[in-house]
């Protein structure tokens, strides 16, 4: 990857200079020292961690995915897609406890990347007083897939994000694949799709 052509270059001049990483404090200068010394890997990671601290364009987040995939890191390619999506549409994230297998819940695992799409009952009702279920992609955070009666932390993109603007932390909704309830997810924060100057 040259240095000047990178899209890592292009995603650290999309971040506002004076933004540091909570923990270590890092900045766009130490991503750009990486860079120089062609530590590509090294300089991807500190950009993500930028992304957390201070909210990103979807221009970077997708720049970062190039990246990724340049490198061949799969599964940064398909995270960074995933905030790309946060980033345009807005998220919300919470946490998930499923309804065990023996209670009528799921037989299998939630896998994780975002693959599976269920439909959550979110407070709001139809004009003939029915739930109005809304659809998200589902993200589990960690390394293993959420197990039926497990609980965990998740990541939710939601198809009409407008339906889900009305929730807040704390707020409680469940989580459907056919009829049946099969989880409930407790709300932990919502994300605000992010445009120029926020």
């Amino acid at each position: 990857m040259d240095f000047q052509d990178s899209p890592l270059l292009k995603a650290a001049r999309l971040c506002p200079v004076d933004v540091r990483t909570e923990e270590a404090g890092i900045s766009v200068a130490d991503v750009l020292e990486y860079l120089e010394h062609d530590e590509w890997e090294t300089a991807l990671l500190l950009l993500e961690e930028l992304g957390d601290a201070h909210p990103q364009l979807p221009e970077f987040w997708s720049l970062l995915a190039d990246a990724a995939r340049l490198m061949w890191l799969q599964g940064d390619a398909e995270w960074c897609e995933w905030r790309c999506g946060e980033a345009r549409n807005g998220a919300v994230r919470a946490d998930l406890c499923l309804t065990s297998t023996e209670d009528g819940g799921r037989t299998r695992p939630v896998p994780l990347r975002g693959v599976l799409r269920p439909m959550w009952d979110i407070g709001l009702l139809t004009p003939e007083n029915e739930p109005l279920l809304g659809i998200a992609r589902l993200w589990v955070e960690g390394r293993d897939p959420l197990e039926p009666g497990g609980c965990g932390s998740v990541r939710l993109l939601p198809l009409t994000f407008e339906h889900w603007r009305h929730l807040k932390p704390g707020d409680v909704i469940t989580m459907h694949e056919i009829r049946a309830p099969i989880g409930t997810a407790r709300i932990t924060g919502i994300s605000l799709p992010v445009t120029a100057g926020s």
